[in-house]
């Protein structure tokens, strides 16, 4: 069992490596706004390919903690302080795991010994381990190279427990050398290199397991992104990710623990039920598309004993190098669906997930019917029911784990927010965009995110750049820990399956209701917006939270800006816009935006801004702010206070003034935080004005 506990916490590394190399690759053409050239770091995960070499295959069996301590450097990255050298110490983790993979899948072959199926278990272990601390985390892992002492890390804690498990595997015999003993100790045949079983074609198995490393990664290495794909919006039609992503660990377990019935889990019409799941979490909203993700999540755990057995029957090298540069290829797809204006040949995949969950399932077909006609046609249940147990009571722990941090979450994620001073029926509404949660070092920022939250106190607030439930952002949902603890409603904006670069919304007043807008994109990315009708203080009040797509692109951003025009033009209701419009003030999509959609500049007279702006109508202004980014994104915070007249007091014609008078003309409760004066806190601070603006 040690040894076992031990290869777990090893695999836990592979998930953990593995999961953060594409986050820490993003930083780079974040800041580039393209192709930075670091994304070659990628193809670190080809390392396996070495394993063609007989001299490098016997010192890596000779010598098989080698590649277990190759990827703990990649654990051990949270001490490079510099993001590229930190990306790169990753890179060599990930073909430290890597490499670990396949010389273990290869010299553990070794028929009649039960190691092979142990290594397997061990393997899905470690991705349900990787979940359940997700999990309790907030979806982040603590172990990431973008975690530290000061957001919320264990990195040390984790290395040390990573050198344990290092030690166990020192201290262990050869694999070839204890199978001899113990057959001579039993007067068996010798178990040899050579496989009894006939080798499946080398191709197709690369193919399945390049595709199940993507699907497990891209859609389960943590317990909200299914739930993010199938969110529609409010009143909620889907899942939220407290507790219902405790389904989603249980449906994996489910599916590894009818993985040795190979006859079933190769079967063609098995694999029909996995597509129909695919099918729905691609295409359909709501609990649906939940359920098919579930549906798939034991599919694929079902195929992951096949698949690495027939992966290990194959010749290594090319079989894993191939497998690795398939994997490959699909996360670029996964990001090419979105990323399309900034990439080579994008336009093939714009907005065509569907697409890549094609591929994934036919090649995920293609390496199981290999497998199966290697495996199940010679009989492929020759491990012992002690070892499946064992591994079964490690993968229901796990579970157990991810489901107690559900419930000790769950009274916080259903919590009835409480709006700041309901007695001056005042609406605070900011706007920031947060560059995916990833700061200006490479390191994650929702702990800096949530303090300059909860310092300035909006009780309504939009995020852009939001959405990372990517692979390429970590596959983590930010937003679910930021409403829980500083409570609020969370509206995710747009799933990932949506291709946009997301857009939240937070809010202290009951979302009655929320639409998700995909904006006209006919030549450029793909803009987003929230439409939210908020009950503020007893009354209906609309709200609009966009992100417009980018400079080069004028006809997209002029009809952009047309059709947020005319949502807010056609409302009846009092309205408030926080947006990122592409456009100097007074320019002709200012113009189209503000005079198009009847509604009024928080302030004309700033014209030092350029992407986000705040507007309102039929609400009283009260105040308006510019607060520094500190060195979280690029973007700063903008905020505005009105007043919400009551119901019998109606302001839909009513002009504003633009007179600025003193702070102590109204009372403390209409204040922006004295935080953010002088000097500020953590590089949050008034600019521009020097002090909040605050008008007559």
């Amino acid at each position: 069992m040690r040894h076992f506990l031990a290869d777990t916490y090893l695999a836990f590394v592979f998930w953990t490596v593995l999961t953060s190399l594409g986050l820490c690759i993003w930083y780079f053409p974040l800041w580039h706004m393209g192709i930075s050239g670091y994304e070659v770091a990628l193809l670190a995960d080809t390392a396996p390919v070495l394993l063609g070499v007989p001299a490098v295959r016997r010192v890596l069996r000779q010598h098989r903690a080698f590649a277990a301590a190759l990827g703990l450097v990649g654990v051990a990255a949270y001490a490079v302080s510099s993001p590229t050298q930190r990306m790169l110490t990753v890179a060599v983790g990930s073909a430290g795991v890597m490499l670990g993979l396949g010389a273990t899948l290869y010299e553990d072959r070794i028929p009649g010994t039960g190691r092979l199926d142990r290594d397997i278990y061990a393997w899905e272990a470690g991705l349900l381990v990787s979940v359940a601390v997700r999990m309790l985390f907030q979806t982040n892992n603590p172990a990431w190279p973008a975690m530290n002492a000061i957001n919320g890390g264990w990195n040390k804690t984790a290395l040390a427990l990573g050198v344990l498990a290092l030690l166990d595997v020192i201290s262990r015999r050869s694999d070839a050398v204890t199978a001899a003993q113990a057959a001579k100790k039993d007067d068996l045949p010798v178990p040899t290199h050579a496989p009894a079983r006939r080798t499946p074609a080398w191709q197709p198995t690369a193919l399945g397991f390049g595709a199940l490393l993507f699907a497990l990664h891209s859609m389960y290495s943590d317990s909200a992104i299914i739930g993010r794909w199938s969110w529609d919006g409010y009143p909620a039609t889907g899942p939220h990710p407290v507790p219902w992503g405790g389904l989603v660990i249980t449906a994996l377990v489910g599916g590894f623990s009818v993985g040795h019935r190979a006859e079933l889990a190769t079967a063609m019409l098995w694999w029909g039920v996995g597509a129909v799941g695919a099918t729905l979490v691609t295409l359909i909203s709501g609990w649906a598309g939940f359920a098919g993700g579930l549906i798939l999540a034991v599919y694929l755990g079902s195929v992951t004993r096949s698949l690495l057995q027939g992966v290990a029957r194959c010749p290594p090298g090319r079989t894993l190098f191939v497998g690795a540069m398939w994997y490959n290829i699909l996360v670029l797809g996964h990001v090419w669906v979105v990323a399309y204006e900034f990439v080579p040949g994008g336009p093939i995949l714009r907005e065509r997930t569907w697409v890549v969950m094609a591929v994934t399932m036919a090649s995920l077909y293609a390496g199981v019917r290999a497998a199966r006609s290697a495996l199940v046609a010679r009989g492929a249940n020759e491990y012992s029911g002690v070892g499946r147990q064992r591994a079964r009571r490690v993968w229901w722990a796990a579970a157990a784990l991810g489901w107690a941090a559900m419930l000790v979450r769950l009274p916080a994620a259903t919590h009835t927010p409480v709006p700041f001073h309901s007695e001056q029926r005042l609406l605070t509404v900011a706007i920031w965009t947060v560059h995916f949660d990833l700061d200006n070092d490479m390191w994650l920022a929702d702990n800096r995110i949530i303090a300059a939250v909860r310092d300035l106190q909006p009780d309504v607030m939009g995020f852009l750049e939001s959405d990372t439930e990517r692979i390429i952002m970590g596959t983590r949902d930010w937003t679910q820990r930021l409403g829980e603890e500083l409570q609020y409603y969370v509206d995710y904006g747009p799933s990932p399956r949506k291709h946009t670069w997301g857009c939240a919304m937070i809010s202290k007043f009951p979302i009655r209701n929320s639409t998700h807008h995909l904006l006209p994109s006919p030549q450029g990315e793909l803009a987003c917006a929230i439409h939210a009708t908020l009950d503020v203080h007893g009354r209906d009040v609309d709200v609009i939270i966009s992100h417009n797509g980018q400079q080069e692109n004028p006809l997209d951003r002029r009809l952009q800006t047309a059709e947020l025009a005319r949502i807010m033009r056609e409302s009846r209701n009092p309205f408030v816009f926080a947006g990122y419009v592409v456009t100097k003030p007074h320019a002709r999509n200012y113009r189209l935006l503000f005079d198009g959609g009847r509604m009024h500049d928080v302030d004309p007279t700033d014209s030092d801004r350029w992407c986000q702006y705040i507007g309102f109508r039929g609400v009283q202004r009260v105040a308006y702010a510019r607060i520094s980014r500190g060195t979280i994104t690029d973007t700063e915070i903008q905020a505005a206070k009105f007043v919400v007249p009551a119901a019998e007091k109606d302001l839909t014609g009513w002009t504003p003034s633009y007179t600025r008078v003193a702070e102590d003309h109204y009372a403390p409760e209409y204040h922006f935080p004295k935080v953010f004066r002088g000097k500020g806190v953590r590089g949050h601070f008034y600019h521009v004005f020097k002090e909040p603006r605050y008008y007559n």
